[in-house]
């Protein structure tokens, strides 16, 4: 501390704030409590502005760089929400296509499977029917042959055959088996299998003029074809001969 008085260190203050020479001689004023309590009062208010002018400053720093950073953070998540929103889209979309294939698909499936169901009933006897097919051939020919050779004793035998013939002829109607209507039709290559051609100008071409085998139908699938033989238009040699038989029949009658 200095060794001067209190009051003698107040003075040098003053001279030195005022300018003042204290070797000079002259008049000196000394201090005043009210004085130093003005200056002091003084001082503390600057001391107090210039707090107040940088605390401000950097409150207006400080609070712009939290703003900033907050706008970056929402404006990063407002682009990562938009992405993610464009990725559902994108997959909703997908899991959307693949339904509707799935339900294609199904429908497809439930109407092929209907119409397996329906025909396996319509045609799952057909196997056992194409079968019974030679039985009846073996029948009619029986009857065919019995009926050019028939005799008393065999009357009643062919009687029997003729009846078995009927029962299955009518068990096959009831399952829808019918047949082919062949004899004096125009010759068609869907129903019909032709085996010969004989020539004939009583009749237009391709006329089925023999059966040799019989051909059914079970609903609207073909069993087996009629084998047939059919007509051609005769050349002049053929005409001309079958004229002069023709002919010879009418005199001998």
């Amino acid at each position: 501390m200095s060794d001067l008085p209190e009051d003698e260190t107040l003075e040098a203050a003053i001279d030195s704030a005022t300018g003042a020479d204290p070797a000079e001689d002259g008049p000196k004023i000394s201090a005043s409590d009210e004085m130093e309590a003005a200056l002091a009062e003084a001082t503390a208010a600057f001391e107090q502005r210039e707090a107040e002018e940088k605390g401000t400053a950097g409150s207006d720093a400080d609070a712009s760089s939290p703003d900033k950073m907050t706008i970056e953070l929402l404006s990063q998540e407002l682009q990562d929400l938009k992405a993610l929103h464009e990725e559902k889209l994108k997959e909703n979309e997908e899991q959307a296509d693949q339904h509707l294939r799935l339900q294609a698909e199904f429908d497809n499936f439930r109407r092929r499977s209907l119409k397996e169901k329906q025909e396996s009933f319509k045609f799952g006897h057909q196997n056992l029917v194409k079968d019974l097919l030679s039985t009846v051939d073996n029948l009619e020919r029986a009857l065919e042959h019995g009926a050019q050779n028939a005799g008393a004793e065999v009357k009643g035998i062919l009687d029997g055959v003729e009846l078995v013939y009927r029962e299955i002829l009518g068990a096959l109607a009831k399952h829808a088996v019918t047949e082919i209507e062949a004899s004096g039709q125009t010759f068609d290559p869907a129903v019909h299998e032709a085996m010969g051609q004989i020539p004939n100008g009583e009749v237009p071409v391709n006329t089925v003029l023999e059966v040799l085998q019989k051909g059914y139908v079970i609903h609207d699938r073909m069993l087996r074809p009629s084998r047939v033989i059919v007509s051609r238009e005769p050349t002049a040699d053929e005409q001309a001969a079958a004229e002069s038989a023709a002919a010879t029949n009418e005199a001998k009658d």
